[in-house]
């Protein structure tokens, strides 16, 4: 009854419009200890070309980031970009060609040195797949191409085709060189280390794979590449359907993979958006309750591969929030990039306490005809926007091994901001948001006084967070701000 009494006094107290419920941390009780990693994705296009306005402040952010595990894909809208045979072996040559794919790469492989990456080249050359007529592709490289897909069945059903296609492109980067279908060899002079690989992506909508397609695709190519490179890791599933049990029951069984194959990790994406019908003043309520259908979700995913394969790790690899496409038709308001990255702060604190090991904002760059609305960077003067900012502001504070402890357990649904206290090895911190389009006040404890914050919100806009100092017992927060506050000792 007790219990009862204050969740309702809290709720009439919200609706009445009374100040936001105190911010209440139990240092002494832990929850749990995190095995979270917050990172990103970078899906190539044309802006990583040397030679775009963008290319340096790219890789910059890249480097100055210093994030592990960052997802690097070259996708299938730009086709020279992503595959490296695009016509297939007659017997005598073959059409393998690293040089415009080889830019970006070395590019990237400099910006993220130090660190381990994630690599997927998630494309299959189309001439792989059986279909009506031969797919085409752009002559120019900079020429986006949505087009360039289809076919459900590969014409090889050995599966080797497709196998000693990725094989040969970690032995290019990895191995100094490989020897083509013809018999030649064609050395690159590369020797990465490739932690991470990733087979395939969002195969349930890029080819229409079903389970048992995927699988066996899996188990083919890492099969191939263990061969070339026995140290790297494998994640599967890349998926886009978290929402269905089939493909995750079916992957994570053992009894559905060859033997030796490994699962080291899987992973799988989440976008939050809305309808037309909705302005993006509403999004702020939508995001949301979004969120919160995807992390009860992650904890059905995550009851299955405890089940099934307990040791397989998770990465929810690409987090991000969608426009309707006529919005991004239109200039996107400054205020949206602060909504967003609240937005992925927040999955942060909930997939940290569910035990997820990676989580990465979705993506780098994108621009008109890329996705926009889940952009980094702005496209226009190249500097990072707030959700950069965000990203950057929880890769310096947070990471495995913190302890995360005890916050109000009525924070997070009953009142305009969310909040998690940490005690990492830098000392206390928490990270609020806020979860509204305007200011709010949030009373917090007297011990705060004097602790050091950083703010990500409209007034640092497309700049690092700001920092200062916690003056007294209330917070002010600006709309859609992200802070990390560190307790003094």
């Amino acid at each position: 009854m007790k219990k009862l009494f204050v969740i309702t006094a809290i709720t009439l107290a919200n609706i009445a419009g009374f100040a936001q419920v105190p911010l209440n941390i139990v240092w002494g009780k832990t929850i749990s200890v995190s095995k979270s990693t917050p990172s990103m994705q970078v899906v190539v296009n044309a802006k990583l070309r040397r030679g775009s306005n963008m290319h340096a402040s790219i890789f910059k952010s890249i480097k100055d980031l210093g994030a592990e595990y960052v997802r690097f894909a070259p996708w299938y809208p730009y086709p020279k970009l992503a595959v490296a045979e695009l016509e297939p072996p007659d017997g005598n040559k073959t059409s393998w060609d690293f040089s415009l794919i080889d830019p970006i790469v070395l590019d990237y492989m400099e910006a993220s040195k130090g660190h381990k990456s994630i690599l997927n080249f998630p494309t299959i050359p189309q001439w792989m797949f059986i279909t009506p007529k031969r797919v085409p592709y752009p002559a120019d490289p900079n020429t986006v191409d949505f087009s360039y897909g289809g076919g459900n069945l590969l014409r090889d059903t050995t599966l080797k085709e497709v196998s000693d296609y990725f094989a040969r492109i970690v032995s290019w980067y990895s191995k100094g060189g490989f020897t083509d279908e013809a018999g030649k060899y064609h050395k690159s002079g590369h020797y990465f280390k490739i932690p991470y690989w990733e087979v395939l992506n969002e195969p349930e909508l890029e080819h229409n794979l079903t389970p048992e397609q995927y699988t066996k695709i899996y188990d083919a190519v890492v099969l191939a590449i263990r061969k070339v490179s026995p140290e790297t890791k494998f994640i599967g599933m890349a998926s886009c359907v978290y929402g269905d049990p089939k493909f995750y029951e079916y992957f994570l069984n053992p009894k559905n993979h060859k033997p030796g194959v490994p699962i080291d990790m899987i992973s799988y994406h989440f976008y939050a958006g809305g309808n037309a019908i909705q302005t993006l003043t509403d999004y702020q309520s939508t995001y949301y309750d979004k969120s919160e259908h995807f992390v009860t979700s992650v904890k059905f995913i995550e009851n299955i591969r405890k089940r099934l394969n307990p040791n397989v790790g998770v990465a929810t690899n690409e987090l991000g929030t969608f426009l309707t496409d006529e919005m991004r038709t239109k200039p996107i308001p400054d205020h949206y990039w602060n909504l967003s990255s609240a937005v992925f702060a927040y999955l942060f604190i909930q997939l940290n306490k569910i035990g997820i090991d990676i989580i990465n904002e979705s993506q780098l760059v994108g621009y008109p005809t890329q996705f926009p609305d889940v952009s980094m960077m702005n496209w226009e003067n190249a500097k990072p926007n707030a959700r950069y900012w965000t990203l950057k502001l929880l890769v310096d504070n947070f990471g495995p091994g913190d302890k995360l402890v005890e916050v109000n357990p009525f924070i997070m649904a009953e009142t305009d901001y969310a909040a998690q206290g940490f005690i990492t090895p830098k000392g206390k911190k928490v990270l609020i948001l806020n979860k509204r389009g305007k200011p709010i006040s949030v009373k917090v404890p007297a011990n705060f006084k004097g602790a050091a914050i950083s703010t990500v919100d409209e007034a640092s806009a497309e700049g690092p967070a700001l920092t200062g100092i916690v003056n007294g017992d209330t917070l002010e927060m600006k709309a859609n701000a992200v802070s990390v506050i560190t307790i003094p000792n």
